[in-house]
């Protein structure tokens, strides 16, 4: 099985806390490509004070950077969106039309706090629906907020959000609590997408494990419509 389509990581190099170098960057396209994915959808952190990011500073660095990877040989699909952190400015970015979308316009990544207020949440995501946007949920299984009230993430699946599956996190990363989440969330079939959130070129090894694990988990077709079909799905969202 191959053709996985990622729609979460960080190899833009010196945006974030992802790669620091050009050869991190080649070196986790080669690894992903490697071990079975078509398409690599990198998303650098928009996040204010901590990594003060624009899209039009970003395009450039992307515009920069594939180039090289072409032709250092990678050749599989290559495209740019941003993880957006649910703050004060998201809201006003929103408002704006200032955001860093998927491919397709409409849908979007999101990275919330560990405490967000969940009633406020769902106000903006039925907010977000009336704009025609559809938030994608980076890794909900590390919301502390959502261990106390995991009834929550179905309201908003309910409501048009994409929960978004960290899959390190199926192979321990960050601890037993998300796994156990993660693992739970899939159960209930939750869970619109799979993500790499790789950061290193040591990570893709873990990538690769957890793949064999969700497919472990849930059978080839279901593991397939995370990976594949869905994320394909979300991509082609025209706003």
């Amino acid at each position: 099985m191959s053709g996985w389509v990622d729609v979460h990581a960080h190899w833009v190099p010196g945006v974030d806390d992802g790669v620091p170098s050009f050869d991190d960057a080649l070196a986790v396209c080669r690894g992903l490509e490697q071990i079975g994915y078509g398409h690599l959808v990198v998303t650098p952190h928009i996040r204010t004070a901590m990594f003060p990011n624009e899209p039009d500073g970003l395009r450039e660095a992307f515009e920069v950077l594939v180039p090289r990877l072409r032709e250092a040989g990678v050749a599989l699909r290559l495209s740019l969106a941003a993880e957006h952190f649910f703050d004060d400015v998201l809201l006003e970015r929103v408002a704006s039309g200032r955001l860093l979308p998927y491919p397709g316009g409409r849908a979007f990544l999101v990275e919330l706090p560990d405490e967000p207020l969940l009633p406020m949440l769902e106000r903006w995501f039925f907010q977000l629906r009336v704009r025609g946007l559809r938030p994608v949920l980076a890794h909900p299984e590390r919301c502390r907020a959502l261990w106390r009230h995991p009834e929550a993430l179905e309201r908003f699946v309910e409501s048009g959000v994409a929960p978004q599956l960290d899959l390190m996190i199926l192979e321990g990363r960050y601890g037993r609590r998300p796994r156990a989440f993660a693992e739970r969330f899939l159960e209930a079939g939750l869970y619109a997408v799979a993500g790499s959130d790789v950061h290193r070129p040591a990570d893709v090894e873990a990538v690769g494990r957890a793949i064999e694990r969700l497919h472990a988990l849930l059978g080839a077709p279901a593991a397939a419509d995370l990976l594949r079909e869905g994320p394909a799905r979300l991509l082609e969202e025209a706003g």
